[in-house]
């Protein structure tokens, strides 16, 4: 089977700081954007005059305006992946694909944040926003406003945000395998744990049981520990080929296999009808996508050293672990409880970087860094002798997506 496995590297990495929403101006996203782009093109030894390609999710930046602002010479690829932070380690296996048909060779992955400017009227992009749009009548520049059928039956009924469709998903799965919040807890309180060794991490104290278990409730069983920070920065990664990598400044992170999309009734049960069959409804709707990676790649759970699971919400942490085949379906809970995740001492550390929960929320990326690094031996909690990273997008409204990287060895 013709996959891209091992055909592509990630050689370079850039970010600008993480700020806590809204404290990055007088940046602005664009400002950040090329930061991060320059960051990252340096850090592999390139110029701009080498950067040829976008490959970009949930309309994360403007190629043409980036490209014009940085005097990129030619784009000779430029595309963006459906969905918010679902998509974002799927933009890497558009760019590996690009570059191994000939389409481009040297391709930027990004995401640049700024809540405050979101607040006041900027450009939507990210699964959150986006749904706030559509559930009020934005969204579209094509169509002509109103709200849309799905969104005036959920909002009826008051899910008005991504929060209230995650808190149902996560009752399911209390409600079908005896999930407790105890069990919940351990992902926030791991991510914290992890948060206070990394220098970089926007929320580095510590939390207790008590502390979760007092903080307010927010949409139950979903308490204030249990959601994502707001944050602002710009994170970019840039790709190549294998063969070219090998004689460039940084060891390359061979992208083994990275594939998005999800189950075709999962999306919808998401935003908007809750129609998605049993089986499918309490996941993270990463099961095939798992499937497909894991296949490409050629290696299985037991084979990944450190996994960089998207962690919007706390308990979407645990289902992943899931469908990615760390633990069997309905055993997240306890998997957790028995301390599994934990860096040093569990059989899979997760987020070791903190996470969106407790570093930064730059929808994803962060989670492509922090793999990386573990990679190249330079992380903050660096895994002993870590080869295999598992990175994740979503869950989030199709396409979510996953990929395996791996040490060039």
């Amino acid at each position: 089977m013709n996959t891209i496995r091992d055909k592509c590297a990630i050689v370079g990495v850039g970010t600008t700081e993480y700020y806590k929403r809204g404290q990055s101006y007088p940046e602005t996203e664009l400002s950040m954007a090329c930061t991060a782009i320059l960051a990252a093109l340096d850090d592999a030894g390139l110029t701009i005059n080498d950067l040829d390609g976008f490959s970009i999710y949930s309309s994360s930046c403007d190629p043409a305006t980036v490209g014009a602002e940085l005097g990129v010479p030619e784009i000779r690829w430029a595309t963006t992946t459906t969905s918010g932070g679902g998509g974002c380690v799927g933009a890497l296996g558009v760019a590996a694909s690009a570059i191994e048909t000939g389409q481009a060779t040297t391709i930027v992955s990004l995401m640049t944040l700024q809540q405050l400017n979101r607040r006041l009227g900027g450009s939507a992009v990210g699964g959150m926003m986006m749904f706030a749009m559509m559930s009020d009548g934005g969204g579209s520049p094509y169509g002509g406003g109103g709200v849309p059928p799905s969104a005036a039956f959920t909002a009826n009924n008051g899910l008005l945000s991504p929060g209230h469709s995650f808190a149902q998903i996560t009752n399911r799965h209390m409600h079908l395998y005896g999930t407790t919040r105890e069990q919940i807890a351990e992902v926030a309180l791991s991510s914290r744990k992890n948060a206070g060794t990394n220098p970089r991490a926007l929320r580095p104290e510590p939390i207790t049981i008590d502390d979760y278990f007092n903080a307010r409730m927010i949409n139950d069983p979903l308490c204030l520990f249990d959601y994502t920070m707001e944050s602002d920065g710009a994170v970019a990664v840039i790709t190549t080929s294998t063969e070219r990598a090998r004689n460039l400044k940084q060891p390359p992170v061979l992208i083994s296999a990275a594939s998005h999309g999800g189950t075709g009734r999962w999306g919808p049960a998401l935003f908007r009808y809750f129609q998605t069959p049993d089986e499918y409804f309490a996941t993270s709707g990463h099961r095939p996508v798992a499937k497909r990676m894991y296949e490409m790649a050629g290696v299985g759970p037991s084979d990944v050293d450190v996994a960089l699971l998207y962690d919007h919400f706390a308990p979407m942490v645990m289902i992943q672990l899931e469908d990615y085949g760390f633990c069997p379906i309905g055993e997240g809970g306890p998997f957790l409880a028995d301390g599994n995740i934990r860096y040093g001492t569990g059989s899979i550390p997760v987020n070791t970087h903190g996470g969106n929960l407790s570093e930064a929320y730059i929808i994803g990326m962060t989670h492509v860094r922090e793999a990386v690094e573990q990679l190249r031996g330079t992380a903050a909690n660096q895994v002993e002798g870590a080869e295999v990273a598992l990175v994740t997008g979503g869950p989030a409204g199709l396409p979510v997506s996953g990929a395996i990287l791996r040490k060039d060895v």
